[in-house]
Order: C-alpha cells, then sequence, then structure tokens
C-alpha cells in the first residue's frame, strides 16, 4: 500500500525559485522575509511507503494531515500570513495609476527586487479591476520599455505576477525621457487610460536613485497640467532639486527620501493612504450631525438621541418637538462677579449653549437672549438678535467676563422691563422663559422682582452653583419650586443640570 503526504509549497522571495515547505501540525507555512504572496500555495504530493507500522496507524496519520491542510487553507487564505482585511472605513477611488522605474546600472539588482516588493505591497491595497483602479508600468534606464499597460492585466493576481517577472535595463538615467512616454502613451486612450473626469484619478509614481542624464522640469510640468498627479520617490544619493521640480504640489505630500532600497517598503502605507477613499463618514467626523450619525455607503443621515427630535434641517436635535408649540422667547441671566472666576465663566458659556443645543431657533420657534450682570447689568444680545444656533453659540463664547458684585436683583429688574419688551425682541403671545444662574449671596433685594417676573407669567428657573443661597434659588423659581431650582457645589457638574433644564424648558411637551 502506498500513502501520499501532502506538502505546502509556498511562495519564495521575488526572483527565487520556489521553496518547500512542510507544515507541520496546525502551524502556519511562514513566507521568507521580504516575500510577496503572488501565486498562494501549490500542493504537493510525496509518496510514503508504509513500514512495519500497522495500515490504521497509518490511515490515522493520513487523516490527520489532511485535516491540518484543510484548516490551514481555511484560515489561511494563502500560505503564510492571513490576508489582509482592508479596513471598512477605506476604499479605493478609481484610478490609473503608472509606476515609473529607475532601472538603471547605479540600481544592483538585488535592489531593484525591494522595488517590486514596494510596487507589489501597493497594489496590494488597491481595487483592481476595469472600472475601479487600473495599473501599469514604465521601466527606464537609457531607453525606456513599457513593461505592462493600464488596459493589460484586470486583476491583482495577474499585475502581481507580472510585476515578479520584471527584469532591470542597467544602463543611463534618462527620466524626463520616461515622463514624456508617460504623457504620449502609458496614459493615452489607446493603452487604456480613462477620459479625463473628477471621478478619476491619474497618478504616476516615480522611483530613483540617482541625477537624470536629460531635463525633467518642463516635461513634468507638461505632465502636472495634463491632469496627472505625481509622486517622486528618491532613494540613497538622489538629486533632491531633481525629485521637487518633478512632484506635484505640495510637495511635502509628493517627496519622499528613503536612505536605501532595503526601506522603502515603508512607504508602502503612505500610497494606500494616498489612494483611500474614506466612505465612512460618520467614522471621521466629516458629518454636520448635531447628535447621532448613521453611515451608509459614501453617505450619512442623522439622528437625535432618546427624548430629542430631529429639527427640519436633517442635521440639529430639539428637546421640544417642531411646530408653534416650541415657540419661546429664552433669556439667560448670568451671574459674571469676581467670585465665579474665568475658568469657571468658560464652563458657565459651556453650560448656556448646552441648553442652545437643544432649541430649534428660529423666528418662528425659539428666540434666544442673554443678559451678563455683576455690579451692573449688560445686554449681552437681545432677543432674535441671532436666527440659528451656530451664531447664538458663537456670542456666547465671545462674552467678556464682568469680574464685580452680585446684583441679581437689578438684574431680574431689567428682564421684567427690558429682556422681555416688545422692543427688545419679544413676541407677543409666545411663552416667556427666564434662566438665572448664580454662584452666591444677592449683595441687593432680590423678592419683588422675583415675584414680579412670576406674576407675569414669565417660567423661571433658578441654577446655584458653589455659595449660592438656595433660600435665594427657591423664591427666584417657579411652581412646582423642586422643578425649577438646581443646586451643585461644584462648577464642573452643571452639564448635569444642563441635561435636566433641556427637557424641562419645552413649552407644551
Amino acid at each position: 500500500m502506498q500513502y501520499f503526504l501532502v506538502l505546502l509549497a509556498c511562495p519564495s522571495p521575488l526572483g527565487a525559485p520556489p521553496a518547500l515547505h512542510t507544515c507541520q501540525g496546525l502551524a502556519p507555512c511562514l513566507p521568507e522575509e521580504g516575500q510577496v504572496n503572488t501565486s498562494g500555495p501549490r500542493l504537493v504530493l510525496a509518496t510514503l511507503h508504509p513500514g512495519t507500522g500497522s495500515s490504521a496507524a497509518m490511515d490515522r496519520i493520513f487523516s490527520a494531515l489532511l485535516l491540518s491542510l484543510l484548516l490551514l487553507l481555511q484560515v489561511y487564505g494563502v500560505c503564510g500570513t492571513p490576508p489582509q482585511q482592508r479596513g471598512t472605513l477605506c476604499r479605493t477611488k478609481p484610478t490609473d495609476l503608472v509606476f515609473i522605474i529607475d532601472s538603471s546600472r547605479s540600481v544592483r539588482p538585488h535592489e531593484f527586487e525591494k522595488v517590486k516588493v514596494f510596487m507589489s505591497r501597493v497594489i496590494e491595497g488597491l481595487d483592481v479591476g476595469p472600472n475601479s483602479t487600473r495599473v501599469g508600468v514604465i521601466n527606464y534606464a537609457s531607453a525606456v520599455k513599457n513593461e505592462f499597460s493600464l488596459k493589460t492585466y484586470q486583476t491583482k493576481a495577474a499585475l502581481l505576477q507580472a510585476v515578479r517577472r520584471i527584469e532591470p535595463l542597467s544602463t543611463g538615467t534618462m527620466t524626463g525621457l520616461a515622463i514624456q512616454f508617460a504623457i504620449s502613451r502609458a496614459f493615452s486612450d489607446s493603452e487604456g487610460a480613462r477620459v479625463r473626469s473628477p471621478n478619476f484619478n491619474k497618478v504616476a509614481i516615480v522611483v530613483t536613485d540617482g541625477r537624470p542624464q536629460d531635463g525633467v522640469q518642463d516635461v513634468a510640468a507638461r505632465a502636472r497640467a495634463a491632469g496627472i498627479e505625481i509622486f517622486a520617490i528618491g532613494v540613497g544619493r538622489v538629486d533632491m532639486h531633481t525629485l521637487r521640480q518633478i512632484a506635484s504640489q505640495p510637495q511635502d505630500d509628493h517627496v519622499d527620501y528613503v536612505e536605501s532600497y532595503s526601506v522603502i517598503e515603508k512607504l508602502t502605507h503612505k500610497f494606500q493612504e494616498a489612494f483611500c477613499v474614506v466612505s465612512d463618514l460618520c467614522a471621521t467626523g466629516d458629518h454636520d450631525c448635531e447628535q447621532i450619525c448613521i453611515s451608509t455607503p459614501g453617505a450619512y443621515t442623522c439622528a437625535c438621541k432618546e427624548g430629542f427630535t430631529l429639527n427640519g434641517d436633517g442635521k440639529t436635535c430639539s428637546a421640544c418637538s417642531g411646530g408653534s408649540g416650541s415657540a419661546l422667547d429664552l433669556v439667560f441671566l448670568i451671574d459674571g462677579s469676581k467670585s465665579v472666576r474665568p475658568e469657571n465663566f468658560e464652563l458657565v458659556k459651556k453650560f448656556i449653549n448646552q441648553i442652545v443645543d437643544s432649541l430649534e431657533v428660529s423666528d418662528k420657534q425659539a428666540q434666544v437672549g442673554l443678559v451678563q450682570y455683576s455690579s451692573s447689568v449688560r445686554q449681552e444680545f437681545p432677543l432674535g438678535q441671532f436666527k440659528n444656533k451656530k451664531d447664538i453659540k458663537a456670542a456666547v463664547k465671545k462674552m467678556a467676563y464682568m469680574e464685580k458684585g452680585t446684583m441679581t436683583g437689578q438684574a431680574l429688574k431689567y428682564l421684567i422691563d427690558s429682556s422681555f419688551s416688545i422692543i427688545n425682541g419679544a413676541r407677543p403671545g409666545v411663552p416667556k422663559v427666564g434662566i438665572v444662574f448664580t454662584d452666591g449671596r444677592s449683595q441687593d433685594y432680590i423678592t419683588d422682582a422675583a415675584k414680579k417676573a412670576k406674576d407675569l407669567g414669565f417660567r423661571m428657573f433658578a441654577v446655584g452653583v458653589g455659595n449660592a443661597v438656595e433660600d435665594e434659588l427657591r423664591e427666584i423659581a417657579s411652581e412646582p419650586v423642586a422643578e425649577h431650582y438646581f443646586y451643585t457645589a461644584d462648577f464642573r457638574t452643571i452639564s448635569n443640570i444642563g441635561k435636566k433644564l433641556q427637557m424641562k424648558i419645552c413649552i407644551g411637551e
């Protein structure tokens, strides 16, 4: 009886004959250093003759080997490391990509193999196909050789095999001639280039290690004018001035240098990112959703947290539902006394904007005014001056800190006499809401003004921090008092009060 031992032949480094490896147990058959996995594993059947051992024992050994191999192929789609999974955030924009590779005599054969590894790594990160990315390679020295055109290979596997077959020319360095060849032939319709369009990129990657024997400045300018984006990679003793003449702007993004071919692979990730088009706009923050972003391929939709409603703009959220029921005139009375301190005053501004975020601001819905008080009262902006949340929040951020006394009674009187007057933007018949924020005892009398505000039908909320007097907060607050006054000892926790206020200020909810 004969048995067959299955051996796994892993691809070898570029240019070398395939090496044969025996995979033991479930240990992966690892590639050699510098290897590009292009052709996948090959199965080799080796005849195994039974010795004195029993047939049943040999059957078990053979079955175990076969099972190990099948599991290995399932986990490792190719022999070696597992296939690289492209990030879910990234796909490559359709691109006509041409490599322009220097293989002059200064590039030694083993160094040229490194260039081929670099090209293969970049190709592995692309979406290759006739309707996605097409790849061509120009090999140059004293002359130019078109290794393959944009139309030649339509699969990644075929491209990688073609790269393996490229041989160096080992003569001079005619970089300008190679770029001209790219303009006149490699990027022509007849060679598979697509019509210039915003939907397609045209990219050339030039790799060189020396000073060209011809001019590059004019021909590179013509290439860029034709819509070709040029990356210039210099190695070793390359002339950096030449690279800058070749590359597109901004040059910081388009000129790269490595000290030797042995480390050129470190640029692979840079070029994979360069060809990357972000499709998950939510993950990158490239959206206008105020609260929740829901990603769809190449687009997004907005949603709101529980208790909030998406506004008519499809982006912002309101704790108050849309329509006339959410119309209100809201004025903040903010304590700017010196006891607040500048760093806490910035937290107060964030508190204000937290409330503003919950409103749908417009002429027919919420209007916001802001008054700051200390030893005197200052109107920062009246009701209706700003027609959207963005402008209101910007004005709040610009508010300067007054840093004097605490005349809360005077501020309440100003609210009654001025802030909610028609001349300052208040609308007849629209509910009025006042939010008073203070961090200490008032230096004047508040009882009469607080009572009058509530008698006039204003819905008053009182927020106290630190040394604020809770009896004064209750006196300011509307009925039921427990639902209209808030206190915290620490400025850093006022955002928690803001969350509660967001829901309570909604009239008719």
